[in-house]
C-alpha cells in the first residue's frame, strides 16, 4: 500500500468537502506526515474522485500504521485515537467553524446552519457514519402510533486490550466528564475518546454560556447535544423551561428536551446539565391529547393529558412566560404529590421520587412543553425502579428509559441483532423452543419466544426475523407502559385526572 497516495487522497477529499482550501494543502500534509512520523514523500499522480466519507482512505492508513508500528496495538481504541488525530489536521479552529455557522445562521437561516454543521461533523468523521450504518432500523405500529425501534451499533465495543492498559494510566480529571467544552481538540486516552476533530458551536440560553455539538452516535436526523459552559450537575427547574424555550425560540425547527434529573429516570450524564434535541419528529410529538383541562391561573394555556404509554401533560400557548411559570406550577405540585392507591411515592424519608422529563418544541407560532411525570422508587418487587422496565422484559431491555425512548424511539442494546438472528433461525424448527433453552445466551428469551411460537405455529424461515422485530417493537410498547406513573388501565386513568384535578384546585 502505497502511503503517499493515501495521504494525497485524504487532502483531496478536505478540499472537496471544503475542509481546507489549496493554500492549507502543503500545511495539512506536513501535520499528517508529523502524526504519521513521515519525514519526506514521493509525489504521486492522483485519480479524481469524490467520496461520501473519508471511511476508506483512513482504513488504508491505519492497515499502513498497523503494519508499520505506528499502532502500538492493532485494536478499534487505538485506531480511533489514530484516525481522529488525522483527520484533526483537516480541521479549522474554533473560531472559523463558528464564524461560518454563523454566517449561514444570519444569511440564511438557523435550519441552513444547523444542517451545514451537521455535514461538517460526518465529513471530519467526527460521527462515524460507517458504524451508523450497521444500525438496524424499524418501524412497529402500536395503539399509540408507529413507534421507532433502532438496535445501535455505533459505539464502538469495549477493548480489552486498551481497558488492561488504561488501568495504568494516572488518572486524569482532564475534561471532567465527555461533555465538558474543554473536549474540543483533546487528543484523548486510553479511557477518554479523542477529539481533535470536534467543534461546537456557542449558544446563549437565559444569560449563560451553553454550546450546541452533535453526539458522534446520531440515535436521529441532526441529534444534537446542548449542554452548559460549566460543568455543574442537571437540575430540574423554571429555569430549565426558560432555557428550552429559549433555545426553540432562536433554532426553531429543532424540539430541545432534558432527561429527568434523578437517578434511575434520569440520563447518563447527572454531572453536567445539559439537553437533547435535533431535527426529527418523534412519535409522542404526533400523538394527540385525549382529556383537556385548563387551570384558572393561566387561561392563554392549553393542556392535555397525551395518548401516551407514559404520563405527559401537553402544554401550549403563545405566551411563553405563562406557559413558563405554568410549568414550573405543576412541577412543584407533582414533587410533593402521592397516590398510595398506584403506587406513586413523593418521599421515602427526605428522599424525594417524583421529577420530570420535559420537552420544548414550537408549532408555528406556539410554544409547547411535554412534562413527562417521572418516579424513581425502588421495593422488593422492583428493586430497579418501580416505574422502570420490570423483569419479563429485560431480555430485551433493562436499562433506564432516557428521554429519547420516552418519546418513541427504542435505543436497544447492540447483543440484541446476534440473538434476534439466532432466534429467527431456531424458532421456525420443530424443536426451537428446546434448542433456545439449552442456549446459555438465547435461554433469557425462551418464554418470550414461546409465546410467540404459539402464536404463530406456521412460522416460517421466511417471516421469522420479521416476526420477531415486530413483537419487540410490542416489548417497547410495554417498557413505556412499566416506566409510566399512570397506567393506561382504568384505574390509572383515574387516577391521572385526579392529579389533574388537584392542579386546577391548588394552581390558582
Amino acid at each position: 500500500m502505497n502511503i503517499e497516495h493515501e495521504i494525497e487522497r485524504l487532502l483531496q477529499f478536505g478540499k472537496k468537502k471544503q475542509l481546507i482550501s489549496e493554500w492549507d494543502v502543503d500545511l495539512t500534509r506536513n501535520k499528517i506526515l508529523e502524526v504519521l512520523q513521515l519525514n519526506d514523500v514521493k509525489p504521486v499522480i492522483l485519480q479524481d474522485e469524490f467520496l461520501d466519507s473519508p471511511v476508506t482512505i483512513l482504513e488504508n492508513i491505519l492497515n499502513w500504521a498497523a503494519e508499520n508500528n505506528i499502532l502500538k496495538e492493532n485494536t478499534v481504541t487505538y485506531r480511533d485515537l489514530l484516525d481522529t488525530k488525522i483527520m484533526g489536521c483537516l480541521v479549522g479552529t474554533q473560531g472559523e467553524i463558528i464564524r461560518q455557522f454563523n454566517e449561514v445562521f444570519h444569511s440564511e437561516s438557523p435550519q441552513k446552519a444547523t444542517e451545514a454543521f451537521y455535514q461538517f461533523s460526518k465529513n471530519v468523521h467526527y460521527i462515524r457514519t460507517d458504524r451508523i450504518a450497521k444500525n438496524e432500523e424499524w418501524l412497529v405500529s402500536t395503539d399509540y402510533g408507529d413507534l421507532q425501534m433502532t438496535i445501535n451499533l455505533s459505539k464502538p465495543e469495549k477493548d480489552p486490550v486498551a481497558i488492561a492498559a488504561a488501568r495504568e494510566l494516572q488518572k486524569s480529571e482532564y475534561p471532567s466528564c465527555l461533555l465538558c467544552k474543554e473536549n474540543v481538540g483533546y487528543a484523548g486516552r486510553l479511557d477518554h475518546p479523542a477529539r481533535q476533530n470536534h467543534r461546537i458551536i456557542p449558544v446563549t440560553l437565559q444569560d449563560e454560556q451553553w454550546f450546541l455539538q452533535f453526539s458522534p452516535y446520531v440515535y436521529y436526523n441532526e441529534h444534537a447535544i446542548v449542554f452548559a459552559g460549566q460543568h455543574k450537575p442537571m437540575k430540574i427547574s423554571k429555569n430549565t423551561f426558560h432555557k428550552l424555550l429559549d433555545f426553540v425560540e432562536q433554532y426553531p425547527h429543532y424540539f430541545l428536551g432534558s432527561n429527568a434529573d434523578l437517578p434511575i429516570v434520569g440520563g447518563s450524564i447527572l454531572s453536567h446539565d445539559h439537553f437533547q434535541g435535533g431535527h426529527h419528529t418523534f412519535p409522542m410529538e404526533v400523538a394527540k391529547a385525549e382529556y383537556k383541562f385548563k387551570l384558572s391561573k393561566y387561561p392563554s394555556i392549553d393542556l392535555g393529558i397525551v395518548k401516551w404509554p407514559m404520563s405527559v401533560l401537553r402544554l401550549s400557548g403563545e405566551n411563553k412566560e405563562d406557559l413558563i411559570q405554568a410549568a414550573e406550577d405543576i412541577l412543584n405540585e407533582w414533587k410533593k404529590y402521592s397516590d398510595p392507591s398506584v403506587e406513586i411515592e413523593a418521599f421515602t424519608g427526605e428522599t424525594p421520587h417524583n421529577t420530570i422529563t420535559p420537552i420544548s418544541r414550537r408549532r408555528g407560532e406556539l410554544y409547547e412543553l411535554d412534562l413527562v411525570l417521572r418516579n424513581n422508587r425502588t421495593n422488593d418487587v422492583h428493586p430497579l425502579g418501580v416505574f422502570h422496565p420490570h423483569q419479563e422484559v429485560h431480555h430485551i431491555k433493562k436499562e433506564n428509559i432516557g428521554l429519547i425512548e420516552v418519546m418513541g424511539l427504542a435505543v436497544l442494546p447492540g447483543r440484541l441483532l446476534d440473538e434476534l438472528k439466532q432466534l429467527a433461525n431456531e424458532l421456525p424448527k420443530e424443536n426451537g423452543p428446546a434448542v433456545i433453552l439449552e442456549d446459555d445466551e438465547l435461554k433469557k428469551h425462551y418464554d418470550w419466544a414461546k409465546s410467540i411460537k404459539e402464536k404463530h405455529p406456521e412460522l416460517s424461515q421466511e417471516d421469522s426475523y420479521n416476526i420477531l422485530l415486530e413483537e419487540v417493537g410490542k416489548v417497547f410498547a410495554t417498557i413505556l407502559e412499566h416506566a409510566g406513573v399512570f397506567k393506561r388501565d382504568e384505574e390509572g386513568q383515574q387516577a391521572f385526572q385526579r392529579f389533574t384535578e388537584t392542579l386546577q384546585k391548588n394552581v390558582k
